[in-house]
């Protein structure tokens, strides 16, 4: 059909932005079709829909393992790289889905940041008439088995779940780290490269000042001159910083107080001449 269309009059390019079902054109034995469709109908990216990457939240979608989706992000770019095209996939992602939790959200997180993937967008789920998930957000049971099904309708879970989805997004910050104190994941709090999230400086005990005691100076490190070299017995440290056959001892700088002696201005022994002046007329 796309190559139909593509040979109509007046039709240059024709394009796919999204609407692959990536894990039947993986499943699919005869490649030519993967091949044409990144070679000349993808416009710089392509959107696939994994919507998330928990197994368990997987199940009540109706999709594929995850690791479908991974299988085919890499046969995508083994084709870009061998048709010599710079493209890129845009995994369309939900959350609050009947059936996930917070878990599965921190979980989804995860493979987010070892994907070392961002997303701009997410969404969150809403009833659509006519689907099995309209079914299970309505009386939280799941139609195909008679099973009960967790279904978030609280808001500000709802707000949980979706941050959780964009860590890096600095207005997400207090809500990720409530989601992960709420699953006991104080874990991924912090400043390492596995963490999630920094903690709240604001809350964070600061350290006391350290002050010495009444009656006591503090011991003060050695001195340092900017350009001098660090002393040592078979190095004398002259005054300009340099290795010298006759080293400068170094002077104390005057007291503030002390006040040097001002030098007067000797008296000249030339006696300044008269200024002309024209003379009288008689």
């Amino acid at each position: 059909m796309l190559r139909e269309i593509a040979a109509l009059p007046k039709v240059k390019k024709v394009f796919v932005r999204s609407g692959i079902r990536f894990d039947y054109l993986l499943y699919d034995k005869n490649p030519a079709f993967f091949r044409q469709l990144v070679e000349h109908h993808v416009s710089g990216q392509l959107k696939v829909a994994p919507e998330h990457c928990s197994n368990h939240a997987l199940s009540m979608m109706g999709k594929p393992s995850i690791h479908v989706y991974e299988k085919f992000k890499d046969k995508y770019f083994a084709h870009c790289q061998a048709v010599g095209k710079e493209q890129y996939l845009v995994p369309y992602l939900m959350s609050s889905h009947p059936g996930t939790t917070l878990e599965d959200a921190i979980e989804m997180a995860l493979w987010l940041k070892k994907e070392h993937y961002n997303p701009e967008q997410v969404q969150d789920f809403y009833p659509t008439p006519g689907t099995v998930s309209t079914v299970m957000y309505a009386t939280g049971i799941h139609p195909l088995t008679g099973e009960r099904v967790y279904v978030c309708r609280d808001y500000h879970e709802k707000q949980l779940q979706r941050a959780l989805l964009q860590p890096n997004v600095p207005k997400n910050a207090p809500l990720v780290r409530e989601a992960l104190r709420l699953c006991k994941r104080e874990d991924l709090i912090g400043y390492t490269a596995d963490c999630l999230v920094r903690p709240d400086e604001k809350t964070m005990p600061r350290t006391p000042k350290t002050t010495t005691p009444a009656g006591k100076k503090p011991k003060l490190g050695p001195v340092r001159y900017r350009g001098m070299q660090t002393p040592s017995a078979d190095r004398p440290v002259t005054q300009n910083g340099t290795k010298g056959k006759k080293p400068i001892p170094l002077q104390p700088s005057p007291s503030p107080k002390a006040k040097t002696p001002t030098r007067k201005p000797a008296k000249s022994s030339i006696k300044p001449s008269k200024p002309f002046s024209k003379p009288k007329k008689k």
